[in-house]
């Protein structure tokens, strides 16, 4: 069974970008998922003197060795201020310290989204242009815009356009997805 790590990049406890990974991450076939949330990796703010005086914390260890037994990765990118959160720049960076290659060439369903009707669009394109220097095999993105309008925990996307594009970028990710894990069994 593909294991699939679900993040919602935001260490708000209410985060919409969470609940929206792990919702999405449930619909991929045949998949074990584990939700990651930045609160259980709470890091010091990064700077290159305490990494020189202190080291990487080992809560960064943690997480990398979590980040690499995953197959693929489901993440919804929160969007402060057209960028991302200052608690998943900073996992990043800290990260990145034990190499660039942070999420191991893995297939990656990138999203986002927002209360508002742009969906999140700024960061997703930052991510979408970022992420594979950090090591992410980026397959595809999805924004859904007004969240609370557009999402319901119990039905999911109501908006059938929305949803429908969904579905598309979804089947996408799992082809990889499928794919990938296929030839590493063989």
């Amino acid at each position: 069974m593909k294991k699939i790590i679900a993040l919602g990049a935001s260490n708000s406890k209410n985060s919409i970008n969470k609940k929206f990974a792990k919702w999405a991450a449930h619909h991929i076939e045949d998949a074990l998922v584990e939700v990651v949330d930045l609160n259980d990796y709470q890091m010091p703010l990064y700077s290159p003197d305490l990494e020189e005086n202190e080291g990487i914390p080992d809560i960064v260890n943690e997480l990398k060795i979590k980040l690499n037994t995953a197959d693929g990765f489901v993440i919804s990118l929160a969007e402060y201020n057209g960028n991302y959160t200052v608690a998943f720049k900073n996992t990043q960076d800290w990260l990145s310290r034990m190499g660039r290659d942070i999420w191991g060439s893995k297939p990656t369903l990138l999203m986002a989204t927002s209360p508002g009707k742009m969906g999140g669009k700024s960061v997703l394109a930052i991510g979408k242009q970022g992420f594979p220097h950090m090591g992410a095999s980026v397959v595809t993105t999805f924004s859904l815009p007004s969240f609370h309008e557009n999402f319901i925990d119990s039905k999911g996307i109501v908006n059938a356009h929305l949803s429908t594009e969904f579905i598309i970028q979804l089947t996408k990710f799992n082809n990889v997805l499928n794919k990938n894990w296929r030839e590493e069994k063989v």
